[in-house]
């Protein structure tokens, strides 16, 4: 497993050969981190001791799981961690620390509003937001109602007659 930090933060080009204390000592508890998986990226925060708190959502499999606790090797299941800067980050440190193990055990994902993007932005910002869900719905979503918007402008432009018959019960 290889940390790095993309934006301006150092590579650990040795990461895999290194030995698992001296890759954690790079990291300060409150870390973002982020692991590229197929067709996603999984989000957790470092919380120190080589320990991470995720969601543990659809990270292993099609079931959802619980916000734990879990080896930083476990998350990152054997791919590259990087580490996702927070310069306006509203928490930092201890405190993200706080904030993601107060939700150790909660058991309510949610793909599309409370995933483990969510999850980590609420942790280092206080707002629950993910970049993912938030482009995919900008993408195909939008062109999709925009393809239906001159239809429903159409539609709703045509007054719909309703006699007294119709509308009985």
């Amino acid at each position: 497993m290889a940390i790095e930090q993309s934006h301006g933060v150092a590579n650990e080009s040795d990461g895999d050969r290194a030995p698992p204390a001296c890759r954690q000592h790079a990291l300060a508890p409150g870390t973002h981190l982020v692991t590229l998986r197929r067709g996603y990226a999984h989000h957790g925060i470092y919380v120190g001791d080589g320990r991470v708190v995720h969601y543990g959502g659809l990270s292993r499999s099609w079931r959802r799981g619980p916000v734990e606790e879990v080896s930083l090797e476990r998350f990152a299941g054997g791919r590259s961690v990087l580490i996702k800067p927070a310069a306006d980050a509203r928490f930092r440190g201890a405190e993200v620390v706080a904030r993601a193990r107060s939700r150790l055990g909660e058991d309510r994902y949610r793909i599309t509003s409370n995933n483990c993007e969510h999850f980590c932005e609420w942790c280092v910002y206080g707002q629950s937001r993910s970049e993912q869900v938030d482009s995919l719905l900008a993408g195909p979503l939008l062109r999709v109602l925009r393809r239906l918007l001159p239809s429903a402008k159409r539609f709703a432009a045509q007054p719909v007659e309703q006699s007294a018959e119709t509308c009985a019960v």
